[in-house]
């Protein structure tokens, strides 16, 4: 199916709000249910072609275990959820001057018994990334399959985010984070914006 520009379901003005007192925003029943039901069944047509995250160059890293699927032109159902993420953006850059230009975006499968330990998507503002975003896309989830997000706000207090179908979650890259450890198959979408130049003063 096809998708309006910027979903009706996300609240931009509490999307706004949330990120500038807290850091972070979550949206849920974030896209009709027939989109993430294709969404998700592209996903799962290409985990045959996911490489392990944590190898790069050759060199293994041990704070990560998941697999991903960089996103490009091919992935054309995928590349609707980059189109409203660009969307996002124009009113992110409206409100806090970011600067951003682009997106990019991965699939990322974490099977059971994977994590991806405590880090920066932007430590010490040393790449472009200005906003950080996560959609679940699995089709079920209890709290007991693990696999949550845990985040430190803009205040210094610590967040655990479940990965509830549907749901969308954003926040600033220089957040420290991790994704505890996996009990079940996670599917998602993390999605990068970013600038030419890092700007946030949020």
């Amino acid at each position: 199916m096809q998708l309006n520009l910027l979903p009706t379901s996300w609240n931009i003005d509490q999307i706004l709000d949330d990120l500038n007192t807290s850091g972070f925003a979550l949206v849920d029943d974030v896209y009709p249910n027939e989109y993430v039901r294709e969404l998700a069944q592209e996903c799962s047509s290409h985990l045959k072609e996911f490489r392990a995250a944590g190898v790069q160059n050759g060199v293994v890293s041990h704070i990560r275990s998941d697999h991903i699927l960089w996103i490009d032109d091919q992935l054309s159902i995928a590349q609707q959820h980059i189109q409203a993420l660009e969307n996002l953006s124009q009113a992110l850059n409206q409100a806090f001057y970011l600067g951003i230009k682009e997106v990019e975006a991965h699939f990322a499968c974490y099977h059971a018994g994977e994590f991806y330990a405590l880090h920066r998507d932007n430590p010490q503002q040393k790449n472009d990334r200005m906003i950080s975003t996560v959609f679940y896309l699995h089709e079920s989830w209890q709290e007991h399959w693990g696999g949550q997000l845990r985040l430190q706000d803009k205040n210094a207090q610590w967040h655990i985010i479940q990965p509830l179908p549907n749901r969308l979650v954003i926040f600033q890259s220089d957040s420290l984070h991790e994704v505890l450890l996996s009990k079940q198959q996670r599917l998602s979408i993390t999605a990068w914006l970013r600038s030419g130049s890092s700007i946030w003063n949020g």
